[in-house]
């Protein structure tokens, strides 16, 4: 059982104002703030949401780039017990207009960089009023100035119950890839979990610092480099945008980081990178994250030869379970398995009566504990198809070896089955990206109408300058892989289409070769 020594994430922030008020928290361009100015800044802007009439559980979104306003912006909403809405900054207006609807958001707080995607959305969806986090000219009795709100500085009793463990504290939409997307409603319990169990995992201590350049609005990055460095009274660097990258690089040297959080496609640019000396010698990193999609073989051992003096750790994870299950841990660890699972969560590998498989064998992941969500957001049959006795179903394919240790083989919604064989396509990307010139891979399956079978087919992005030719790639592919597992077609294209995290959206390729972009 987890100890939970906090009910929310506002006595987190109380209690390190109290005890280390003048320690910075935020380190931003230029900029810091203390522990004592975030909470005067969270209690001025609750303030400013209990005056227009937000109350307990109404909803409030958030589509703000990685800023110190969605840092006040969340912790205000979640103090008063209203429920914060964090939204993929990369959708468009109708994409916006349809979470915001299915929400209810009362409030949206917004970047004015993205107002030509939500200015006009006051008309046509339940939001009531727009914050803006920069200058923005049409304020008006709908259109409010964050700067302004905040510059006040003015603080009030609480007029609203404050909120407990198991109240909803977030909703993070799914990104959609089959479907529309839906709301796991996540409650402080489930988000406080990840906390508990990544401050034991990293061994995080008030020293660390954490840099803070992947979108906020993920739940990777919102979990494990906004919430955990909050709960342990640690410090974030927050860079603004990913590129360029050399910023972050600088400022990863400058602030004297300690803990970095990537993906699998940052990894692999930094092996490539021609890196300043200065930086592999007096950079603080001690361990590197890694989570989002799975790491390669590859990239594991060559960045293990680049950066010596840190860890790199691979973890496993998805929004509905905030978002962490698993890591491997800094003392432990077993290449391209994704660790043990996190403290306090337990996982099994089941067929498909949910019956437990013997240790080494291929099912699909199952997880139990604080880090399940209570469910999807008006989705009450998602959910029961979903959560079952407690066990949440991944959707992913993986097994489980001797000392508990777990290995994702696949989604089970991208396994390939041709002629009653499964095909894992992971398997056949693994062995594809050791060809040389080649810098990513995603392998998919096609049903054939004819034969009712699927075939297999594989999409590669080169390396810059490359010349990459099928039928050679082919050949070395026999000497590696079964016939059955080789791609009957092998496309090369420019880039592959990615999510906010750097995922590859298999969902898109899949669509492209239906709609006759490449030829089956």
């Amino acid at each position: 059982m987890l100890e939970y020594k906090y009910q929310n994430f506002y006595e987190a922030i109380e209690h390190n104002a109290k005890i280390n008020p003048k320690k910075t928290v935020i380190f931003i361009e230029d900029r810091k703030v203390d522990n004592l100015r975030l909470k005067q800044k969270i209690d001025t802007f609750a303030r400013f949401l209990e005056f227009s009439g937000i109350k307990n559980g109404d909803k409030i979104a958030m589509i703000v780039g990685n800023c110190e306003e969605f840092l006040i912006s969340f912790f205000a909403i979640t103090k008063i017990g209203a429920v914060a809405v964090p939204i993929n900054t990369f959708l468009k207006h109708e994409e916006f207009e349809y979470i915001l609807n299915d929400c209810g958001a009362r409030m949206l707080i917004s970047s004015s960089s993205f107002s030509t995607e939500t200015k006009n959305l006051l008309d046509t969806t339940s939001v009531e009023k727009i914050v803006w986090t920069e200058d923005y000219e049409g304020l008006d009795e709908k259109n409010y100035s964050f700067v302004e709100i905040t510059g006040s500085m003015e603080t009030h009793e609480q007029l609203s119950k404050r909120p407990i463990l198991d109240d909803l504290a977030c909703i993070v939409y799914t990104s959609g890839t089959t479907g529309k997307p839906k709301g796991a409603m996540l409650s402080f319990r489930n988000l406080f979990s990840n906390s508990i169990a990544g401050e034991i995992a990293f061994k995080v201590t008030q020293k660390d610092r954490f840099i803070v350049f992947l979108p906020m609005f993920h739940s990777f990055t919102l979990s494990i480099m906004v919430l955990l460095p909050i709960y342990t009274n640690s410090s974030l660097v927050i860079v603004k945008s990913v590129f360029p990258f050399q910023n972050v690089m600088k400022q990863t040297l400058l602030k004297r980081v300690t803990i970095f959080l990537g993906v699998p496609t940052l990894y692999n640019s930094l092996i490539k990178a021609k890196i300043p000396w200065y930086f592999m010698l007096f950079n603080k990193i001690r361990v590197f994250i890694s989570g989002s999609a799975p790491l390669s073989e590859q990239v594991l051992n060559e960045f293990g030869k680049k950066f010596k003096k840190a860890t790199l750790t691979e973890g496993y994870g998805l929004s509905e379970c905030s978002p962490a299950v698993a890591v491997n841990r800094l003392d432990w660890q077993k290449p391209l398995s994704v660790g043990l699972p996190l403290p306090g969560y337990l996982v099994k590998i089941v067929n498909e009566e949910m019956v437990e498989l013997p240790i080494g064998e291929v099912g699909e992941i199952i997880v139990k504990g604080d880090c399940v969500m209570q469910g999807y957001l008006n989705r009450p049959d998602a959910t029961d198809e979903t959560i079952i006795n407690g066990w949440l179903r991944t959707g992913d394919l993986g097994k489980i070896d001797e000392d508990g240790f777990i290995y994702i083989v696949d989604r089970k919604k991208d396994l390939i089955i041709s002629k009653g064989i499964n095909i894992y396509p992971r398997e056949i990307e693994e062995v594809i990206y050791k060809y040389n010139g080649v810098d990513s891979v995603a392998v998919i399956g096609i049903k054939d109408n004819a034969t009712n079978d699927e075939e297999v087919m594989a999409f590669v992005q080169p390396k810059e300058d490359a010349k990459l030719k099928e039928i050679e790639l082919k050949q070395y592919l026999k000497l590696h892989l079964a016939n059955f597992k080789i791609p009957k077609h092998i496309y090369f294209v420019e880039e592959l289409p990615k999510n906010a995290t750097g995922k590859v959206l298999k969902r898109v390729l899949k669509e492209k070769v239906l709609q006759g972009e490449f030829k089956k």
